[in-house]
């Protein structure tokens, strides 16, 4: 990990720059999946099935035997564990429920705003370098509880053309309505534009390697999508008290992902930072499975920044905008209006990432990359359309008519002047 003493003169932007170089060729390849799905549809998903994941499916679409054989094969003890957490994001995202509503501003007039869910909708669960039932349920369900009529899951499948049990069984519990077995920008496509087999969606959402945020960002326009998902982040503020067994722990949560995940420390005490880096060492030579991957992550976005207060601690972190911000400090609650930009906030020593990963409630779709500048965790608002609601009277138009038809002769726009002028004219 690299130790930075931060000041205002600290160029984020370039130290905190992940290699992009490929991603001009990779566009090429993610265009030429789109087209030649387009053109071929089912035949395309089928080659890019045997080239890509190495399987020769006989169909696409999983059927309700092989998802009842993979839920039978998962230990109940581990049910019980997924529908709990199911249970969890469901209530927490029932309080983001809007519903239509109207006023009446004066006599006459009724305006508000018509809430209705999208129809359809594609959700990506990745596969490769790990397996993620959690995915599964914090995409699905906020977009149930919102009401979507049809809920569309593709997964790439194993080279034996079977998706993982874990992730069927999630899916089961969830309540998804199609199931296929498709992954990588194939699977995008697939979804924007439909095939024989797939019926085109209107939203995509879900996170995915390269290829995949690739071809949604490609696909934005015909069909809409929830955000570009990059690697993973991490952020821990951390004072002079913060126990560093913890803050290595969790900056690993978030390493052992992707080689290109980046955890980050910013702390005001160098004694603590100096813990920190041995013990990340240490956890990931004895604790760490992916320990290759995680290692890769902690030497090359691993970072440590030495700040002065933890005023400057939350001016970096706002600068940095991540996707997961833990404060292990004291009392973090009355800190929290210090917090401008972040995906999700952990509070305290016993509020772990992987406690909004699996368990809690709140979604762990976050954004990005810098994008929590701008947007918001995966919610039931993401899958949700809202319609103007206007009604006027006959009195009421009249009281007002003539103020737009002066405004829109203003524009140059006699035919807006005469619709409301007609109305009125004998």
């Amino acid at each position: 990990m690299k130790i930075i003493r931060y000041n205002k003169n600290t160029d984020l932007n370039s130290l905190l720059k992940r290699n992009e170089d490929e991603q001009d060729n990779i566009r090429n390849t993610v265009l030429d999946i789109i087209n030649r799905v387009k053109k071929n549809g089912d035949t395309a998903l089928l080659y890019y099935t045997r080239a890509f994941d190495k399987c020769e499916l006989t169909h696409l679409q999983v059927t309700e035997d092989e998802i009842q054989e993979a839920f039978d094969s998962v230990p109940v003890a581990l049910l019980n564990i997924i529908r709990e957490s199911a249970a969890n994001i469901r209530a927490f995202h029932e309080k983001q429920l809007e519903k239509t509503w109207t006023y009446a501003p004066q006599p006459g007039v009724t305006l508000g705003q018509h809430i209705t869910p999208i129809e359809r909708v594609g959700l990506y669960v990745p596969g490769g370098k790990a397996i993620y039932p959690s995915t599964v349920l914090m995409d699905a369900i906020p977009a149930l509880v919102a009401g979507v009529d049809s809920l569309v899951m593709v997964t790439p499948p194993g080279s034996d053309g079977k998706i993982n049990s874990h992730i069927l069984a999630a899916a089961k519990i969830a309540g998804i309505h199609e199931i296929y077995k498709l992954g990588g920008a194939q699977a995008i496509a697939a979804l924007a534009y439909g095939t024989e087999t797939i019926k085109p969606v209107n939203k995509i959402v879900g996170p995915g390697n390269i290829y995949v945020a690739t071809a949604k960002k490609e696909v934005f326009g015909k069909v809409d999508i929830d955000m570009i998902a990059g690697p993973s982040e991490i952020l821990i503020i951390a004072d002079e008290n913060a126990n560093p067994i913890y803050a290595a722990a969790d900056l690993l949560s978030q390493a052992e992902h992707d080689e290109m995940a980046m955890p980050i420390l910013v702390t005001t005490s160098e004694v603590l930072a100096n813990k920190v880096i041995h013990e990340v060492y240490r956890q990931i030579d004895e604790d760490i499975n992916r320990k290759a991957i995680a290692k890769k992550s902690i030497d090359d976005y691993g970072f440590v920044f030495i700040v002065k207060t933890l005023d400057e601690a939350f001016e970096l972190s706002n600068k940095v905008a991540p996707e997961h911000l833990e404060l292990l400090i004291a009392n973090p609650m009355e800190s929290l209006e210090k917090v401008k930009n972040a995906g999700a906030i952990f509070m305290g020593a016993y509020t772990p990432e992987p406690l909004g990963d699996y368990f809690a409630g709140p979604n762990h779709t976050l954004p990005t990359s810098g994008t929590a500048k701008f947007s918001s965790p995966l919610g039931v608002y993401d899958f949700i359309k809202k319609s103007s609601i206007l009604s006027y009277s006959r009195d009421a138009l009249e009281n007002v008519y003539e103020k737009i038809s002066t405004f829109a002769r203003c524009e140059g726009l006699d035919a807006h002047a005469k619709a409301v002028e007609r109305r009125f004219e004998n």
